[in-house]
């Protein structure tokens, strides 16, 4: 039951428990009790609402930036990992297999405010060896979500 239950959690948040009770054919106090258990063992860690702030006055901008890095004796990646995400501006850090160690997901005001960051925080750390930042130009689809509006086919239509 907690894989069917987290499923319809990551797309509807914000479900009344009580429908999803009936939805998953289950005891409401059950289904409370799986979800609270599930919250104090860290597997779901938070809910969250998908903003497209592309369709609002608030300026953002998004960058992922690569970064390689040495790993430090005793710790490996986590102690770097930790000093990157520790920063309010940052909002998500992964390892990664492949060329670089971390992929980081950050917003800024502007590029420069980025730029700053990467600069003044992120590339004097004496473990980290290069950066390379990509700047989100626009969002097609985030957490499973599409963000642009359709737009009608304009297509001529051909007959054979």
């Amino acid at each position: 039951m907690r894989e069917k239950i987290l499923a319809y959690l990551e797309k509807h948040a914000r479900i009344d428990l009580h429908d999803l009770a009936i939805l998953l054919d289950a005891d409401e106090a059950v289904v409370a009790n799986t979800i609270a258990d599930m919250e104090k063992e860290n597997i779901i860690c938070g809910y969250h609402t998908l903003i497209n702030w592309d369709m609002t006055s608030e300026e953002k901008v998004t960058a992922l930036i690569e970064v390689k890095v040495t790993p430090q004796r005793g710790m490996g990646f986590d102690a770097i990992a930790e000093r990157i995400y520790n920063y309010p501006e940052v909002h998500a850090v992964y390892l990664m297999s492949g060329a670089f160690d971390f992929a980081v997901i950050l917003e800024g005001k502007s590029m420069r405010a980025v730029a700053q960051f990467v600069s003044e925080r992120l590339g004097p750390m004496e473990s980290v060896l290069s950066t390379a930042t990509h700047f989100v130009l626009k969002k097609y689809k985030d957490h499973g979500t599409v963000l642009v509006r359709k737009t009608k086919d304009e297509r001529i239509l051909v007959t054979p």
